[in-house]
């Protein structure tokens, strides 16, 4: 199996710039958005989203259960040696929301509320859980689903990377790659705006993920543009590629280095697709 996929990054109509990143790889698919502002949430994002790509070119022989958590506690290492190097990075911090597809198997690996979605047998899922306050009191039955929605603190998340202490317990999910799905990460600026309708609608009716992508923007942007907006989406496709694809990195990441420093070649604004 191998997964035909685009994705896109926006900063918005609100937000001054992109905090977000994403990495469309071969077999590895990421978003990350960054959190802190004046604390360099563009920073947590970008030194998070390059070291975990790695994934994008090997597994080890323990499997991706082991190396999915394994990524983010390197992923953690790199963001505590951050702070310690420069301490006005104190406070940033990121989500984090990752596919890979191995050996028939789509392994999910999620801290935050950036989100998966699977396009299934003609029904939308969304496969990741939001680590969020309003997401918990939906649990605790505290809360209706269309009252979280609108809840004064739907954007209070409970669980982020962010460098400090002991590394975060990640959400790792293994299910089966069936050829014909189609799968979309995104971050929050997608799913609070574009309402789940209209997600299943770009899913199942654009011809293909560059469509669809396309499609997210364009209404995460009708409606309002509050935040930063990054989506990638996916088709699970069987037997072998005509041509490998070459990795796009967007957004924070493209704009970083693996230290969160600006690259001395990027005199380029973010790129908006890939």
């Amino acid at each position: 199996m191998f997964l035909s996929a685009a994705g896109a990054t926006h900063p918005g109509l609100r937000r001054p710039g992109n905090e977000d990143a994403a990495y469309v790889g071969v077999r590895l698919l990421l978003v990350a958005d960054g959190m802190g502002g004046a604390a360099y949430g563009e920073v947590a994002s970008a030194i998070v989203t390059h070291a975990v790509t790695y994934l994008d070119e090997r597994v080890s022989p323990e499997g991706v259960a082991h190396d999915l958590p394994a990524a983010v506690e390197f992923a953690e290492q790199r963001l505590r040696r951050a702070v310690e190097q420069d301490a006005a990075l104190d406070g940033m911090g990121t989500t984090l929301t990752a596919l890979l597809l191995h050996d028939e198997v789509v392994a999910l690996v999620h801290v935050g509320d950036s989100r998966a979605y699977r396009w299934h047998d003609g029904r939308l899922e969304q496969v990741s859980r939001d680590h969020s306050v309003v997401q918990l009191l939906v649990e605790l039955g505290e809360l209706t689903p269309a009252q979280a929605e609108v809840h004064p603190q739907r954007h209070v998340i409970v669980k982020a990377l962010r460098g400090e202490g002991d590394a975060v317990t990640a959400d790792v999910l293994l299910l089966p790659g069936v050829p014909g799905d189609r799968w979309l990460l995104c971050s929050d600026g997608v799913s609070d705006v574009v309402p789940d309708e209209v997600i299943a609608g770009a899913l199942a009716q654009s011809a293909s993920p560059q469509g669809a992508v396309d499609r997210l923007v364009d209404a995460a942007l009708a409606g309002g543009g509050p935040d930063n907006i990054t989506c990638i989406v996916a088709d699970v496709r069987a037997g072998l590629p005509a041509a490998e694809r070459t990795p796009v990195v967007l957004g924070a990441a493209a704009e970083l280095d693996p230290a969160g420093r600006r690259r001395h070649d990027s005199t380029q604004p973010i790129p908006q697709q890939g």
